[in-house]
């Protein structure tokens, strides 16, 4: 007697496999009984199976015991596995990257640094925040890595009131430029502040931990980063940006500023290129596990005009690392750059799944759950003694 479905029937190893894992609730433990009993199945094929709810007919059954059998003797083999168990994560590729020329202090005095590629950084305003202190995860697994140094910079904008940048604004310019600077600098909010005018502000000082990121996560082939206030610096340009824009707003002076100080910076601590990032790709939503919290420049980021390689084209760490998604609202103000980032990072975790031989939304719960585990982590308190 069989089902109507149109198809052929199945053979009896095959019907019985599968009666046996539909009394598995767990699904990962049900992937890995039928990887270990049965045909090799794909996680396709599993869960067009359970759509359709196909029940073998009784004739097939074995009896009780013997059905039972092999269920008991994988579940007690397995009684380890459960869908907490972390996932194994392959990075994309990263492309080559320019490393920064040689570069030192050529004098400070007067409350300013002057630098020999040209930069010069006001220290006028200068405030601490609390000391530096993060852990790193590493791709393939494990316990954080204590760190002190910063690995990475964060662009930012202030989405402050704007006017026109002209001669006859001068004095409107200046009165919101160092209004700026007093409420930057009472929110500890960057590292560094970049005027209209091109002129370099540092704001918390670079061995303290400014509250510029927020929710945030980013990767960079080796080492996952969590809630990056505390392992990236943040810059900040005084600029507005607008949802969707694949165009910047910044002065020729800022882009030439910004250059100078993202190349000292880099030679400073060791930076890659990799770790320098925007504000709308790092944004996170926890209460929600959406990308995208803030999208200031999320399209928009003139990376070749200070001399960094396209991070737009690298695959959003937070949906591929950590199973975040986003939604069409997002995909809007982000504009054309940032959601194809997120859509190549989903097909990378579709694709990590598929060599897990998992269904993607089992894969994406263990990501989760390591994004959890990170976030639980950060909060412990770090060693004297960290990196």
């Amino acid at each position: 007697m069989g089902v109507e479905s149109g198809e052929p029937e199945e053979p009896i190893s095959r019907a019985v496999v599968g009666w046996c894992a539909g009394r598995i609730s767990d699904p990962l433990l049900r992937l890995k009984f039928l990887q270990t009993a049965g045909p090799a199945w794909t996680a396709a094929e599993e869960s067009h199976r359970l759509a359709r709810r196909r029940v073998p007919p009784a004739g097939y059954l074995l009896p009780p015991l013997l059905l039972l059998l092999p269920v008991s003797i994988f579940l007690l083999r397995n009684s380890h596995a459960t869908v907490s168990a972390a996932p194994t994560l392959r990075p994309p590729l990263l492309m080559p990257e320019r490393r920064p020329s040689e570069i030192w202090l050529v004098e400070q005095n007067g409350g300013s640094e002057t630098y020999s590629n040209g930069l010069r950084i006001d220290d006028r305003f200068v405030v601490t925040n609390h000391p530096r202190a993060y852990r790193a995860f590493p791709m393939e697994g494990g316990a954080g890595v204590a760190r002190t140094r910063p690995v990475g910079i964060v662009f930012h904008t202030t989405e402050s009131p704007q006017a026109p940048l002209a001669a006859e604004q001068n004095r409107v310019l200046k009165r919101i430029g160092e209004s700026l600077i007093g409420y930057v600098q009472r929110k500890r909010a960057y590292h560094f502040l970049i005027d209209r005018f091109g002129r370099v502000y540092r704001i918390v000082k670079e061995e303290d931990a400014a509250n510029h990121a927020g929710h945030s996560v980013w990767a960079d082939g080796q080492w996952l980063y969590v809630n990056l206030n505390e392992s990236f610096l943040g810059v900040s340009f005084e600029a507005e940006t607008r949802a969707g824009e694949t165009e910047s707003h910044v002065s020729a002076a800022q882009l030439r500023s910004a250059g100078m100080l993202v190349e000292m910076l880099r030679k400073k601590y060791g930076i890659r290129g990799a770790n320098c990032v925007t504000h709308g790709q790092v944004s996170v939503n926890p209460s929600n596990m959406e990308v995208g919290y803030h999208v200031d420049w999320a399209s928009s980021f003139p990376f070749s005009g200070i001399g960094l390689m396209d991070n737009y084209s690298q695959p959003l760490p937070a949906v591929w690392a950590y199973g975040f998604e986003s939604d069409t609202a997002f995909l809007h103000r982000a504009g054309p750059r940032l959601a194809a980032s997120a859509v190549a990072a989903e097909q990378s975790l579709a694709e990590a799944a598929r060599r897990a031989r998992l269904p993607v939304r089992v894969y994406r719960k263990l990501l989760r759950k390591q994004y959890r585990d990170h976030l639980a982590e950060m909060h412990r308190p770090i060693a004297e003694d960290a990196e």
